[in-house]
């Protein structure tokens, strides 16, 4: 598949699962990552890959890297990084976000959400990116009662949050770019770990319910019959509806509608076929931790001078979430079925949610400590040497091969043979590339000798007799391509 996607958000929960499903579809991917105080942004994506090896038992391939900053102009790429854009992607997928409720000193939600969009915009101007995939939220709609059309947008609804209004501006800001041409934008629901092994890498959301109650009821005493007496007044009815979608749907979902080209152009509401219910979310903890004594009020309002130590340490922390508890919406999903029906979205039930506080209370809600990334070699130090600051050195070449490194410190580049011997290369697999060789980082790293000789520029230079010489199977877009 030709052309690069450029990803951004690629090390939140839903990114990292796009960066996975995208890659295994075969499509190119270039990713806007920053740097952590601990980490750099290669070894960030280098992580995120390879806990997916390690969970698939599959070698993926390695992104273009471009270092950038959603909260600078054009996203902080450079200018080198800027022309690259240009000229090799076809179109940008748009899923950072802040999940950040109220606005607070740093400026968030509104930093990330609507300027980061506005910037991201401002790169496809400048670059001429003009189709455009928006992650949006399904909770654009506010507070407004009825239906929620994947057809509509702005119906003057008030909001829960800023969360919900930074997500509303941002989505209005990108519809109106008049020089995007092709707009698809994605409204999922709340979004839950993955529904099959538990994991996320955010304990937002439910989350919080389920965090509190593996935190507290195993404090509570045993009664006699050997259950932990859980003295808890809730003020719902116990059937208020919450529309919770696991990641790894939603990814697979979206993943399907990219590579639809005919889904392109439309809005897309992510939501599930079957809401969970406050009574099942909370039933799902209490029957995990072996307890009773929850009761569900009806909406009643509390005295907080009654709360027994349990309600004091449970219900302040939960208010956050009351506008929901009672108002979830119902979302239209006419687009999804028309394209996605094959794509049933999984139920949260109890077993899920006994899943996702097994992986919470294993993960120590968040606080397990990150496996680093193991390379023993980066192709990338090894290419350095050919770099050239623009496409002038390579558009001067008479051959061309795209080289595609699989693995640990792999990547991809276009290496280009000058007319007087020398070599230009260029990240990324180019569109005219002659042919394009696929092969693991160690079968390269043996084929330009040991560590201690890698910058041999004669092992490099045989990759274009090997390249014309051998018989290769038809590529997508009639490159031609050989796995080794």
């Amino acid at each position: 598949m030709t052309g690069y996607l450029l990803l951004t958000g690629s090390t939140g929960l839903l990114g990292r699962y796009l960066m996975r499903d995208l890659l295994q579809s075969g499509q190119r991917l270039a990713l806007l990552v920053r740097g952590s105080k601990r980490e750099s942004a290669s070894d960030r994506v280098e992580a995120i890959l390879q806990f997916w090896e390690r969970e698939t038992g599959k070698t993926l391939p390695r992104p273009v890297l471009l270092e950038g900053d959603l909260r600078e102009p054009c996203l902080g790429l450079s200018g080198n990084d800027k022309r690259w854009v240009a000229d090799h992607c076809t179109s940008i997928m748009h899923s950072a976000a802040s999940l950040t409720f109220h606005a607070d000193g740093t400026g968030e939600p509104w930093i990330t959400n609507f300027d980061g969009t506005r910037n991201m915009l401002e790169l496809c101007e400048e670059t001429g990116l003009r189709k455009l995939h928006y992650v949006s939220t399904a909770y654009v709609c506010g507070l407004r009662p009825g239906v929620m059309l994947e057809s509509e947008v702005d119906c003057g609804q008030t909001f829960r949050n800023d969360y919900e209004e930074s997500k509303l501006k941002a989505e209005m800001l990108v519809r109106s770019a008049d020089f995007i041409d092709e707009l698809t934008v994605y409204r999922p629901a709340v979004i839950s770990g993955d529904s099959k092994t538990g994991y996320t890498n955010t304990y937002h959301g439910i989350y919080l319910y389920l965090r509190l109650m593996a935190l507290l009821i195993p404090r509570q005493p045993i009664g006699p019959d050997g259950v932990h007496i859980t003295k808890l007044r809730i003020p719902l009815v116990g059937d208020e509806r919450r529309n919770v979608v696991p990641v790894e749907w939603v990814s697979r979902a979206m993943t399907h509608l990219y590579l639809t080209p005919d889904a392109h152009g439309h809005t897309f509401n992510l939501a599930p076929d079957l809401c969970i219910t406050a009574r099942e979310l909370i039933d799902a903890g209490i029957s995990y931790f072996n307890s009773s004594g929850v009761d569900y009020m009806g909406y009643v309002t509390i005295d907080p001078s009654t709360y027994n130590e349990l309600e004091a340490a449970t219900l302040p922390g939960l208010a956050m979430y009351n506008n929901y508890e009672n108002t979830d919406p119902v979302f239209d999903c006419t687009n999804l079925k028309r394209f996605a029906s094959h794509l049933p979205c999984p139920p949260i039930n109890e077993s899920v949610l006994h899943t996702y506080i097994q992986y919470g209370e294993e993960d120590r809600w968040g606080k397990r400590r990150i496996e680093a990334p193991d390379v023993p070699w980066v192709a990338a130090d090894y290419f350095r040497e050919f770099q050239v600051a623009d496409d002038i050195s390579y558009g001067k070449t008479k051959s061309r091969v795209a080289i595609d490194l699989i693995g640990a410190g792999g990547g991809q580049w276009t290496l280009g043979l000058l007319s007087d011997g020398k070599l230009t290369c260029i990240a990324g697999i180019h569109s005219d590339a002659d042919s394009v060789l696929r092969m693991t980082v160690a079968e390269f790293r043996k084929l330009v000798s040991s560590p201690k000789d890698s910058m041999n520029r004669h092992a490099v230079e045989q990759l274009f007799p090997i390249s014309t010489a051998v018989s290769f199977e038809p590529h997508a877009q009639s490159n031609r391509e050989r796995v080794f």
